[in-house]
């Protein structure tokens, strides 16, 4: 377990076009590509996909193993998800049964899809908290939600939320490396023996880390009544969102995607 890999809320700065684009127009473009991903059925729609990640990924200057470490911590998932679909999907050529698990050609299309579907989610949304701040994020959201405002739904507070987590994500993880290093100092293996003795060895882990979430917690509490913070009161933006050309260029660029996603399905 190496939480050095988590890239969940990082950011890192740039001036690429990429990070420049407003962020609701990344926000709906990766909405959108993880719901085009449950349209892509075939190697071609796939292909193209994964060939507008790596046009995203060179245009923000991003190093590729970035979205590998990404990766990482996903895989034992992916691998049972897919395992799941190997296994237990009938239909095309059998190429082996034993009892109620299976091997067929419809079972390892789908595991095959299943995987690359994950991979895309999972490097879109990495790409997404790379090239934005978790402020312009909040706001992109904010901006969206704007109109649930009509049935009294609040919304700055719900966007302070999401701007506090994806910051102190980062922190947390970085503090659980530095317990996680402390206790291996004092001879604790992480990730040795049964999975009964692996749980009982994160313990030392969740005890200090979930009171130093508290602690941080009171602190920012404080320190934001100190500064007259009032989540009902209305305020101005120091960066207001505004749409330029480039917003305008991402949003064709999309839309043309998804008009060749339709065409390359079966």
């Amino acid at each position: 377990m190496n939480v050095d890999r988590l890239l969940i809320g990082r950011y890192l700065p740039g001036k690429t076009l990429i990070h420049r684009l407003d962020p609701r127009v990344k926000l709906v473009i990766t909405l959108a590509f993880i719901f085009l991903t449950f349209f892509a059925d075939n190697w071609q729609s796939n292909l193209l996909l994964f060939a507008f990640i790596f046009f995203c990924v060179l245009i923000a200057k991003i190093r590729f193993g970035f979205f590998l470490n990404g990766l990482r911590p996903m895989l034992w998932l992916i691998i049972f998800t897919v395992m799941m679909q190997v296994l237990f999907l009938t239909g095309g050529h059998l190429y082996w049964h034993w009892g109620w698990l299976t091997i067929s050609q419809y079972g390892i299309n789908s595991g095959i899809i299943v995987f690359l579907r994950f991979v895309l989610i999972i490097f879109i949304s990495t790409l997404l908290t790379l090239t934005t701040s978790p402020t312009n994020l909040a706001n992109g959201l904010s901006s969206l939600l704007k109109p649930l405002k009509f049935f009294h739904l609040p919304i700055d507070e719900i966007s302070l939320m999401l701007a506090l987590s994806l910051r102190f994500v980062p922190t947390l993880m970085d503090e659980t490396g530095k317990i996680m290093n402390a206790q291996r100092a004092r001879g604790v293996d992480f990730g040795e023996g049964n999975i009964f003795q692996q749980m009982r060895s994160l313990v030392p882990i969740f005890i200090p880390q979930f009171i130093a979430s508290f602690n941080r917690a009171d602190e920012l509490a404080t320190a934001m009544e100190s500064r007259g913070y009032r989540g009902a009161a209305k305020r101005t933006k120091f960066n207001r969102l505004k749409f330029k050309v480039n917003d305008w260029i991402g949003c064709l660029i999309f839309i043309f995607l998804i008009f060749a996603i339709y065409f390359l399905r079966k």
